[in-house]
């Protein structure tokens, strides 16, 4: 399988303090990898190395072969890779149409302002309305982003990720703050939604054992800044000792 994204003995330091140390992994095609652990193993700052927002303190990031240390969200969509926050990043006075249309303006680059190339672009309406049916969002196309229940804010977040048509995508716990039915709804429209639009790799970064148990194809499990495995669910989940220092007994 081709390797997406990886990283080579990677740490970050703040000072004395460190986040990370000596990381290495590889995301292939068709992996859907959760990345997990306590607070403070260093996940979401691993995440933010992977995506750009960070410049790792020694070791390297490759997205496709290519050194992207630093490079930033708006670079590394261009070059296929998109990212969802944890906190559900979105202008609450646009509409769903407007949210989406966004990330298509920019993968279809068209000049100008986004509005206008709504109003206009035959492409840019249809690839809006594509993307709101693959998240069960097209009924809400004119509804106000503040208006939406957390689980729909939830899906627009991701489907607005979505809208870039990345080859990766990756994801600070997609589900959080929404009731245990809707992290099954989200979880199985974005994979859904990731085959319908050609994503070849999922990262994850997820708390809920349930999910990443259901979802995964690999865990990286994460504990002060090391990394502690990286194996299949199966294997992760019938190691009790493994289970007890990552995330404690599981209930």
């Amino acid at each position: 399988m081709t390797t997406l994204i990886e990283t080579t003995d990677v740490s970050k330091a703040y000072g004395s303090f460190v986040a990370l140390d000596r990381v290495s992994l590889a995301v292939r095609a068709g992996e859907f990898v959760s990345i997990v652990g306590p607070n403070g193993a260093g996940k979401t700052t691993l995440v933010n190395l992977l995506t750009g927002l960070l410049v790792p303190t020694a070791g390297h990031v490759r997205f496709k072969g290519r050194d992207i240390a630093g490079a930033g969200p708006v670079a590394l969509a261009k070059l296929g890779m998109a990212r969802s926050f944890q906190l559900v990043n979105v202008f609450p006075d646009l509409s769903v149409r407007e949210t989406i249309a966004v990330g298509v303006v920019s993968r279809l680059g068209r000049s100008g302002a986004w509005w206008r190339a709504l109003k206009r672009d035959r492409a840019v309406h249809e690839s809006v309305e594509r993307v709101a049916a693959l998240f069960q969002l097209g009924a809400k196309l004119e509804t106000r982003v503040a208006t939406l229940a957390q689980g729909e804010k939830k899906l627009l977040d991701v489907a607005r990720a979505f809208a870039l048509s990345p080859e990766v995508i990756l994801m600070d716990e997609p589900t959080s703050g929404v009731s245990t039915g809707d992290k099954h709804t989200i979880m199985r429209l974005l994979v859904d939604g990731a085959r319908e639009v050609g994503v070849q790799a999922i990262i994850q970064v997820e708390h809920d054992m349930d999910l990443v148990e259901e979802y995964s194809d690999r865990v990286i499990a994460l504990q002060e800044g090391r990394v502690l495995a990286d194996t299949t669910p199966d294997a992760f989940f019938k190691d009790e000792s493994l289970i007890a220092t990552v995330i404690g007994k599981r209930h």
